[in-house]
């Protein structure tokens, strides 16, 4: 990670910045795991770091419950905005069984912040895929818009915590593709105004198996000067190093598993993953049965080996609902959080960890790209460089 990210204290800043409103019950774990000191506090974090504890203090679905009603989950993909574009008629307050997402799901699954993807389907590029992604972010915008109880557009770390402290669910704009971008960053600063937020290096002749052109890392310095995070999960392995060590702001994997566990050629190697943990950046596990296995133990095991080679400032969750996509048992729609967490309960994840993981890491990334843009536009005004000057 370049000279600035060296300037977020993302430990401390978590619990600072963003916390929950109340924590709940607390309960002992068994001799030997509890990571704080002598006040029962991980570093930093403002957590608790036991076990979180419900009522009875033993069913582990309801402790999962009791948890995220004070931390809840923020997802980092989503594909029900292309999955909307097909529907004829639709009310997600009231619910709706074609898709996997709905408010009331989303309320029992105790979702706070949700990125929607604007990725589009293969074969769309140039003015066809810039088009598209336009009409995707208006089909969100009016979405939003029908549902002013349930949801509100978050153009940043701040307006998603200012989102959940009332209620709605934050919406993220992103991550769209690099195709949307029709190689012109006078288009992704419109976009940025938009308010996309996250952009997937793949797909451009500038972010490709050779990695990053001289256009392509111009983008991503723009990026970082708006502040548009950019997510890597798919890109070639020249694009992941070069991203990694280039960009001052934190890098996503919006849909990236462990390989290790599962050889899916979206999930990373574990060399990837120590070098996301060194970078600060974060890894989001996708609940695919595709990339992390038909149970909710297998996407356990994923974020368990994640936590172990990039730490747990660098695992994050990805529903990836609406994408096309198989689920595991047991989280087959965006309701079954609570599942997953209550078998982490179970595997010994503290309270610290826990919130990391469902919450506090997107808030991390969200600031560090905020705090990367504000010191950049002190630095440089907007890129005027075309890829014909620059790649020839």
């Amino acid at each position: 990670m370049a000279d600035l990210q060296d300037e977020l204290h993302t430990t401390a800043e978590v619990g600072e910045l963003d916390p929950p409103a109340a924590w709940p019950d607390t309960e002992a774990l068994p001799s030997g795991t509890l990571l704080g000191g002598a006040a029962g506090l991980a570093a930093g974090s403002g957590v608790p770091d036991r076990a979180p504890a419900a009522a009875d203090g033993s069913d582990p679905l309801a402790r999962a419950r009791t948890f995220l009603a004070g931390t809840p989950v923020a997802d980092g993909y989503s594909g029900l905005a292309w999955a909307l574009r097909h529907l004829p008629w639709f009310d997600l307050e009231l619910g709706e069984s074609a898709v996997d997402t709905d408010l009331p799901r989303l309320r029992e699954g105790h979702v706070g912040a949700l990125f929607w993807s604007l990725h589009l389907p293969r074969g769309l590029a140039g003015d066809r895929a810039v088009g598209a992604t336009l009409e995707q972010v208006d089909l969100v915008k009016t979405v939003i818009h029908a549902h002013p109880e349930g949801l509100r557009l978050a153009c940043g770390a701040g307006e998603v915590a200012d989102a959940r402290s009332r209620g709605r669910v934050a919406v993220v704009l992103g991550p769209a593709g690099a195709a949307a971008l029709g190689d012109s960053l006078g288009i992704l600063r419109a976009l940025h105004t938009l308010g996309l937020r996250v952009l997937t290096l793949t797909g451009a002749a500038w972010a490709g198996e050779t990695g990053l052109t001289r256009f392509g890392e111009e983008v991503l310095r723009e990026m970082n000067r708006l502040g548009v995070l950019a997510d890597l999960s798919g890109a070639s392995d020249a694009t992941i190093g070069r991203a990694l060590a280039a960009s001052k702001a934190p890098v996503l994997f919006t849909r990236s598993a462990a390989r290790a566990l599962r050889p899916h050629p979206s999930n990373l190697p574990d060399e990837v993953l120590v070098e996301i943990g060194f970078a600060k950046g974060l890894c989001m596990v996708p609940l695919t049965a595709e990339q992390t296995g038909p149970s909710v133990r297998d996407v356990a095991d994923h974020l368990d080996h994640v936590r172990a080679l990039a730490g747990a400032e660098c695992v994050g969750l990805s529903g990836t609902y609406d994408s096309g996509t198989a689920h595991p048992q047991d989280l087959a729609d965006a309701s079954c959080y609570p599942h997953l967490i209550a078998e982490l309960i179970t595997r010994g994840w503290s309270a610290s960890d826990l919130a990391l993981l469902t919450w506090g890491n997107v808030q991390r990334v969200l600031r560090g790209a905020d705090f990367t843009a504000r010191a950049a536009q002190h630095r440089r005004p907007p890129s005027s460089a075309r890829i014909a000057d620059l790649d020839g």
